[in-house]
Order: structure tokens, then sequence, then C-alpha cells
């Protein structure tokens, strides 16, 4: 008898919802949208209520859709961006707009607790130094610029443990999104208290924290009406988005490797002990007894879309498909043309909130589909690099997958295989996050009972074989990247003073 179950991901610009089913079935799907705010350069925003409603929105379609299946679901899964920082006031109602964990604002507030905070012991608590992506500074940021909203704060939350709440309300966070904060010794899987107080932070701020897996509530009456989904039906803690797409592209073992082109850009690998760092983020992997190394670009999809919408749609326009046609048709490394994707700054594997995007080698021989290559060469460049951080660390890549938009391209797909010069599996019917966290979800009721079923969902793929040639010229294009930001970097740093 197949049974059902509910994946709900919280994304940078959507909300998505699938219903699978126990026989490895996709059966449905469905999107509603939301903005990201950035009202000042660096800043990252967006509305929690917008998720809830959204949430709300998506489940419902489903329901339209399939009655008699999601009628039967027996449990949900919620995954979503991390870390997020969503500030609630004692009543469970956000006191201002989240603050995204791509938000490059608290230069200054990391450099003080840089100073502050012993860095070594730091590292060998939390697997990380502090850097713009920890949830200390930024909550420390809107202590000093908005002390009347920071004197409402009674509890803080992740993205999906947000969505958790409305649904159950109850006050938890995930395992990752603990991690990925800063504030927890993922050795010990305790919140470092001292810390907290050290900054005048309240220990009670942070809910418990729980493994990806466990069940933290219920269905609520209130959420039922709200959703239509039957009460009672049991949520799990959830998982952090590129840690479900990890587990929804089958990568289970070490050596296994993810590229996700997401707005943001993700880069992980599976590993069977606790390894770090200080140039990459430490996750928990939800198969049991494993890790993940990770790596985030603050840009990458977001970069592509910066510049097919805002630059060409107001600057001469053109067609997706036109561009990509086009582009193709160019030489690797688009005839000299190099972009830097740092357009939020970047965090790993430079951690630097004041690096900026860059077009070097422009010359009024080159036209919109070189710009466009450029932008898809950029981020695979950033890719490369962080696989050269993780070989640095004595680990070797052995299959490399892709997910999310850009697996669709196959252009794009080429350019990854022929940049990393290695066999890319690309995904591009895949829907990333929510099939992880359903499957996850499944695993928890028993719907599912061996992690190598996540293989029954990954049938559609494509495979894309490195041009040796192509690969000869982006290694010596890649090098000049690299030189590129170091040779850069004291400029950056002189713009950002310019316009603080």
């Amino acid at each position: 008898m197949e049974r059902y179950i509910l994946g709900i991901d919280i994304g940078t610009t959507s909300v998505k919802a699938v219903l699978v089913s126990s026989a490895g079935k996709l059966l449905d799907e469905a999107n509603a949208s939301h903005d990201l705010i950035s009202l000042f350069p660096g800043w990252a925003e967006e509305r929690a209520d917008s998720w809830w409603t959204n949430t709300q929105t998506t489940v419902r379609d489903l329901i339209a859709r399939n009655p008699e299946a999601m009628g039967k679901v027996e449990c949900v899964g919620v995954t979503g961006m991390v870390p997020a920082i969503v500030m609630l006031d004692e009543a469970g109602e956000p006191i201002r707009n989240t603050i995204q964990q791509n938000d490059a604002r608290p230069v200054k507030q990391i450099e003080e607790i840089t100073a502050r905070v012993d860095q070594d012991l730091l590292y060998q608590k939390t697997g990380g130094f502090t850097n713009q992506q920890h949830v200390l500074p930024r909550m420390l940021w809107v202590r000093e610029n908005e002390p009347e909203v920071f004197a409402r704060l009674a509890h803080v939350l992740g993205s999906y443990d947000y969505v958790i709440y409305k649904l159950t309300d109850v006050l938890s966070v995930e395992l990752n999104w603990a991690a990925e904060s800063g504030l927890f010794d993922i050795r010990k899987r305790e919140w470092m208290t001292d810390q907290m107080e050290d900054f005048d932070f309240k220990p009670e701020w942070f809910p418990k924290v729980n493994p990806s897996m466990s069940i933290v509530g219920h269905i609520t009456q209130a959420a039922a009406q709200a959703t239509g989904l039957k009460p009672g039906i049991p949520v799990i803690a959830g998982s952090a988005d590129h840690v479900a797409s990890t587990l929804s592209a089958g990568i289970i073992n070490q050596g296994d490797l993810l590229i996700k082109f997401g707005g943001a850009g993700d880069i992980l690998y599976c590993t069977e002990e606790i390894a770090t760092s200080p140039k990459l983020f430490f996750d928990y992997h939800i198969v049991p007894d494993r890790y993940l190394i990770n790596g985030c670009m603050a840009a990458s999809g977001s970069l592509v879309k910066w510049y097919l919408g805002d630059i060409l749609d107001n600057y001469g326009g053109a067609t997706l498909k036109a561009l990509d046609e086009e582009a193709s048709k160019l030489p690797p490394a688009s005839d000299g043309l190099i972009i830097l994707p740092y357009f939020l700054g970047e965090k790993t594997p430079i951690f630097d909130p004041l690096a900026r995007g860059m077009m070097f080698g422009l010359t009024l021989s080159h036209t919109k589909a070189h710009i466009f290559r450029a932008c898809l060469e950029a981020v695979i460049y950033g890719f490369k690099h962080h696989i050269d951080t993780i070989e640095e660390l004595g680990y070797h890549p052995e299959h490399i997958f892709a997910t999310n938009g850009g697996s669709r391209s196959r252009f794009w797909c080429q350019i990854a295989a022929d940049v990393l010069g290695k066999t890319v599996r690309a995904y591009p019917s895949h829907p990333g996050s929510a099939l992880g966290v359903a499957f996850l979800a499944g695993m928890a009721v028993g719907a599912f009972t061996d992690w190598e079923q996540i293989h029954l969902f990954l049938q559609d793929y494509k495979v894309y074989e490195p041009d040796p040639e192509a690969t000869a010229i982006y290694q010596k294009s890649y090098k000049i990247y690299r030189d590129l930001y170091l040779q850069t970097k004291a400029s950056c740093e002189a713009i950002a003073e310019l316009y603080q």
C-alpha cells in the first residue's frame, strides 16, 4: 500500500511543496513566490509571514489537485535557508524582517567579535571563525541599530523552524541551523551559553536543538484550518535546504560531491568523520554517521538573474534561449572576459563581505552573449575554488552531481564539466530540498526503510563529460580569476569605506 508524505521548502524566492509516495513517486508539486528585500548594498531580508502565507497556498494547491492522497499524508517535513534569522516577540510574532544568510551588513560587528572572542577556541568548538553567516554579528547589528525593536526579542528561529512553529506551535531549531549559527559546540551538541552571556544575549532566546528526523510536534487545529491538512499529523525537525538537497541527489557516501545551482551556490562533500576547514562550513548529514564539508557562494543563480533581468531588460533585452544559443558558439573563457561573482560580498572560501563583483577584460568587441557566458563561467570558477579547498584537506571528489536551476541548462552543465575537468551528472527535473525533507519525513514514520531508496526518485539525469581542449583553456583563465580577487581586495575595501 502506498503511503504519502509532504515536503515543504522555504527558498530564497519561493516556497515549494511536494507530495511523494513510498513507491518512489513524486506525485505533484506546487510553488508560490516571494521577494528578497535588499534596501541597501549588502542587505538581504525577507518577510517571514510571506513564507507562512505561501506555505498555506502551496499546500492548499496540492490538496485541490490530490484530495485523496493529501488526505492520507502521514508526516510533514520542512526545509529552508540556513541560517536565516527570524526574531519573534513573546507572542510569537516577527519583530522585523528576517535577516538572510547571505546578508553582508555586520562588518563592524564581525570586527568586534573577532577582537573579543578567542578565534582558535571558537574554531575548535564550532568548526569556523566569526563570519557574516553567523547569527551573533547579525543580531548585534540589530541591537545597535534598532534598539527599540531588539528590546522586544523573545525567541530566535530559522526559516524552516518558523514554519514548523506555525504548523505545530512548538519552538524548536534543527541541528544544522544550530551548527551554522556560530553559537553551538558541534562535538558536544550543545549551545555555547557562555558566549551568549558574554554579549548579553539570553540563552532562553534559543530553543531546544533537535536532530533532523525527530518528530517535534503535530499539526494543530489552527494550522489545519489555515492549510487544509488534517490535525495531528506529525512534523519532523526538518533540515537545512542544502543538506536536504544533498540527500535528494543521492549523496550518501564519502567521495560524493554536490554542486547546487541555487540563487546562492552550494558545494557539499560527504565524509564519514567530522572534518572542518577555516575556509568552509560544517554540517551534519541527515544520513546517520555521515557529515558534510560545505561551502556557499553568496551569489550564484542570482547573479545570472540580475544580468538577465535588471540589466538586459532595461538595456535592450534578450531572450534566454537566444543568449544561450549565441553564448554557446563563443570560445571558452569568453574571449578574455572574466567576472568575479562577489556581487553580495562572498562567504566561503574567502569570507569577505567587502568583496565586490567585477568584469575584467572588457573590450568593444564583447557582446551581451559574452557577458552572459562569463557570468555562467564565474559561478563554476567559484565551484572550482571550493573543490580545490576540499582537496587541500586531503579529500578527492569521486562523483560530482548537479541540481537546481542550472542543472536544467545543458550549456551551463557542460561549462561545469569543462571548468572542473570532471564528469558531471545533472538532475534537470530534480525537485531539490523539498524531496529530501519529504524522504526524511518518510524515514521518520517508516514509509521508507533504507537510505538507498532515495535512488527511486533519481531516474532522470544527464551526464556531461569534459572537453580536454576547453579544460586546458579554463585552467589558464581560472588562475587569472583567482589572482583578480587578491589584486583588487584593497580597492574593494576602499570602495566600501567610501560608501559606509
